[in-house]
């Protein structure tokens, strides 16, 4: 099984959209019993909170419900308990080095990293563009799952 948690600044927008884009992806493919699958956030502020509206209509336009979501912290023993971390932008990363302290076993990473345009998830908090983080999330989770079909034999 592989285990991956998504982090983003408030665990609102960009992570559960990762996470729940990821979960979908990995749903119609039939391959629910091979992944575990959370968000979490950096930053304390929105902890306990639900989706960001905007963000949870936007997985609703696609067939895809979070209504169950609460934002929640990393901690330091989600390095242990997670295969993949991934992040949505440089600031994540920043953040995530204070409670992990080093990544010994290259578990971090930019979702951006698995498409052929490197970089940041499109932060909608900040743009409000939710059209423009939902193909961003989109297209670095169907990255995320080539890449682990082709090196897991998935």
């Amino acid at each position: 099984m592989v285990k991956i948690l998504f982090v983003c600044h408030g665990n609102i927008c960009r992570s559960p959209m990762a996470e729940f884009v990821f979960k979908d992806l990995v749903h119609k493919e039939g391959l629910d019993e091979q992944f575990y699958i959370e968000s979490a956030a950096t930053n304390t502020e929105e902890l306990g909170n639900p989706v960001y509206p905007p963000a949870r209509r936007k997985l609703e336009e696609h067939g895809i419900d979070c209504s169950y979501k609460r934002a929640r912290q990393i901690k330091k023993s989600d390095y242990d308990d997670f295969d993949l971390i991934i992040a949505m932008d440089e600031e994540n990363l920043y953040y995530m080095g204070w409670v992990f302290r080093e990544d010994y076993l290259n578990k971090i990473h930019l979702l951006m990293e698995y498409t052929d345009r490197p970089g940041e998830v499109a932060d909608p908090w900040y743009t409000r563009d939710f059209d423009r983080t939902y193909e961003d999330v989109l297209e670095g989770c169907r990255g995320l799952l080539d890449h682990l079909s082709k090196i897991k034999g998935l």
